[in-house]
């Protein structure tokens, strides 16, 4: 399957409460309407993370489809206008971007009902080539990854190559997404040695700086 990956800020002037509540409670209605969606996520930063700041996304969507085909034949479809309208209703669409996908699953425990999901952007280090971003990702900071205490569930999203054709440049090269049964369990998480290394790993194969992070809690709305 591929996954749309789309990472979401609010229209300018709207509460992060109203936000949320439109998108988790009107606006499943016409994404359920795309031809050949398998599953939907949403998944909405906390509300704590607002405390320090404006965090970079309010959240991130999820969307897989059986195949290139059938997510072309969903985009194309009458549905899918439908959907972009009601989008201007509560996303700033000037700033909201969409990476296409492949799943790469490293750690596939249950999260408890109380489990909040971190999602890490990631943009390649300058003159790391596409194959050399993914091979370090996937076999190298992927099992520091794992050691990790208290971590559930490990996805690494990464943005296809077709992505990268006629000179493009995506806006993200991956998504590390990351489960923990608490935010307590994500905090304890942060302080332990396996954390640090992954942090400290970023420097081969990531570019310079924290990469944008969102702590989130996750809703399945289909799928």
């Amino acid at each position: 399957m591929v996954k749309v990956l789309t990472f979401l800020k609010r229209k300018p002037g709207m509460a992060v409460e109203e936000f949320q509540e439109y998108w988790l409670r009107r606006h499943p209605a016409v994404v359920t309407r795309l031809p050949g969606v398998r599953r939907y996520v949403q998944s909405h930063t906390l509300a704590s993370a607002y405390r320090k700041g404006e965090p970079p996304w309010d959240g991130i969507a999820e969307v897989w489809a059986e195949d290139t085909d059938a997510l072309r034949a969903m985009t194309r479809s009458p549905e899918h206008a439908g959907v972009q309208a009601d989008e201007a209703n509560f996303i700033d669409r000037a700033t909201m971007g969409v990476i296409i996908t492949e799943e790469h699953v490293l750690a596939d425990g249950a999260p408890g009902p109380d489990a909040v999901k971190g999602v890490e952007f990631l943009t390649r280090r300058s003159g790391t080539s596409l194959d050399e971003f993914q091979q370090h990702w996937r076999a190298r900071h992927g099992p520091i990854l794992t050691t990790i205490p208290g971590l559930c569930r490990c996805v690494l999203s990464a943005t296809r190559r077709s992505a990268y054709t006629a000179g493009h440049a995506p806006a993200y090269d991956g998504v590390t997404l990351m489960w923990f049964d608490s935010a307590d369990a994500l905090r304890v998480a942060a302080g332990s040695a396996a954390y640090g290394e992954a942090v400290a790993d970023r420097a081969h194969f990531l570019a310079p700086g924290a990469p944008p992070f969102i702590v989130t809690r996750e809703h399945v709305i289909t799928g």
